[in-house]
């Protein structure tokens, strides 16, 4: 429990976190009635949101606490949530062959995104964020990743908000390519699982081609947010060699990596019934949208612009990859 004081420092940032994140949310309500389905987000525009803020009125000293609280341990409760949706049994149901593959693909692709990303000139930490939220999970890839490698906000808020983008366009045009290359459903539930970057966002891909390329598709992408723990263990080692110094086990494995592998051995278990997996989701929906509002709050405008054409290209080369690898695999698969 924090003391009082330190706590009432935090009310006026996450105040303003949680006003920016209810607005989001009522933006992306208001595109689902007017345009029966949401083309941006409330994740998306809640960074929007942030970033506009501090642009146009900056950021007064006595929010700088509660957004910087909501930016970082906001979400990590949120990644712990998320832990709990997951279970191992319904994950090893899809087949030992098609995990490898799936960690495979994750491997190469983290690879392929990284060098891309650096032949365009992003430094190593901007590649290496670019290159997590393309090849696993997207946003929570990236924010799990940002503090193993020291990743300045500035570099978290433009890989986050191109990579977002880039994956609404995925999810849009995915669907066609389930006709235009005549795979079977599963196959495209496998390229959907392996390229898109949110679960809902696979649910978002799939539905309209059928129920086993969602079903294959969500089961595909838990195995790909499953990498996220080795990913990061991995950068901590590498972050240790390249420094040549002793770093604390909490850099090498976060506390909430450890509480997002609890809770699925939770779900796995029965500890956490099905009942209650909702609430976990709308949980953990909910933390994520406002540490994306503080996020973007702590943002400096012009910095996220001066790298964005480069981001920008360097997420759309790698989702390119991405898909062709997932395609390949598909078919090598089948």
């Amino acid at each position: 429990m924090l003391p009082l004081p330190q706590f009432r420092q935090l009310i006026p940032g996450l105040t303003l976190s949680i006003g920016i994140t209810l607005l989001a949310l009522l933006a992306e309500r208001l595109q689902q009635q007017v345009l029966g389905w949401v083309m941006f987000d409330g994740l998306v525009i809640a960074i929007m949101a942030g970033i506009a803020v501090h642009s146009l009125f900056g950021l007064a000293t006595r929010f700088r606490a509660g957004v910087h609280f909501a930016a970082k341990t906001v979400l990590e409760v949120a990644i712990v949530l998320l832990g709990g949706t997951i279970s191992a049994g319904a994950v090893l149901q899809i087949g030992p062959m098609v995990v490898a593959a799936i960690m495979l693909v994750v491997v190469l692709a983290l690879a392929l995104s990284y060098g891309i990303g650096r032949a365009l000139g992003l430094d190593a930490r901007l590649a290496t964020l670019v290159a997590c939220g393309n090849s696993i999970c997207g946003n929570s890839a990236i924010m799990a990743t940002a503090p193993v490698i020291k990743a300045p906000a500035d570099d978290v808020a433009a890989a986050i908000a191109f990579t977002a983008a880039l994956g609404v366009l995925v999810v849009l045009l995915l669907p066609l390519g389930f006709t235009l290359l005549g795979v079977s459903e599963w196959q495209y539930g496998v390229i959907a699982g392996l390229s898109v970057y949110a679960v809902p966002q696979v649910l978002a891909a799939t539905v309209p081609v059928g129920v086993m390329s969602t079903q294959i598709g969500t089961l595909v992408k838990l195995i790909r947010v499953l990498m996220l723990g080795p990913v990061v263990l991995a950068l901590g080692l590498m972050q240790k060699n390249r420094s040549h110094s002793t770093l604390p086990l909490a850099t090498l494995l976060p506390w909430f990596i450890l509480g997002f592998l609890a809770m699925m051995g939770a779900r796995s278990t029965g500890v956490l019934p099905d009942a209650i997996l909702p609430t976990l989701h709308r949980a953990s929906a909910t933390l994520t949208l406002i540490s994306m509002a503080a996020l973007g709050l702590s943002v400096d405008l012009r910095s996220v612009i001066a790298s964005g054409g480069r981001v920008l290209a360097a997420g759309a080369l790698s989702i390119v990859a991405l898909i062709l690898l997932a395609t390949v695999t598909a078919l090598i698969l089948a």
